[in-house]
């Protein structure tokens, strides 16, 4: 390139610069959130009359309308494949597991307790 071209890339330069900030000493940019100042109480409503209702029948529903039938075991089928036992647990007795619940938990004979023990 020649002096001549890059002197003219530096004046055309130079020219849109100063029209650039010559268009922009006006303006002023506007953010998305400057004209909603009081858009929380929108959302603080929205939660009390909303999200709380919610979570309180949610709450009914889960617990309040319970049959109790969720606390019954399912039967004990001695499958072939479930509970094999090679090598003992490392604690206790080796034959429950570290978080073994005696009455979901079923070691390989059965259940812990008996069937009226519910």
């Amino acid at each position: 390139m020649g002096s001549h071209t890059m002197s003219h890339l530096a004046r055309s330069y130079v020219k849109f610069l100063n029209q650039a900030k010559a268009s922009n000493l006006g303006q002023v940019r506007h953010m998305s959130g400057a004209d909603h100042g009081d858009g929380w109480k929108l959302w603080k409503k929205i939660f009390f009359a909303g999200a709380i209702p919610v979570i309180i029948l949610s709450h009914v529903n889960a617990f309040g309308m319970s049959d109790g039938s969720e606390h019954v075991p399912p039967p004990f089928i001695p499958y072939d494949h479930l509970r094999i036992r090679t090598k003992g647990f490392p604690w206790g007795d080796g034959n429950h597991s570290l978080i073994h619940n005696n009455h979901l938990n079923a070691l390989p004979t059965g259940y812990e307790h008996g069937e009226g023990d519910h």
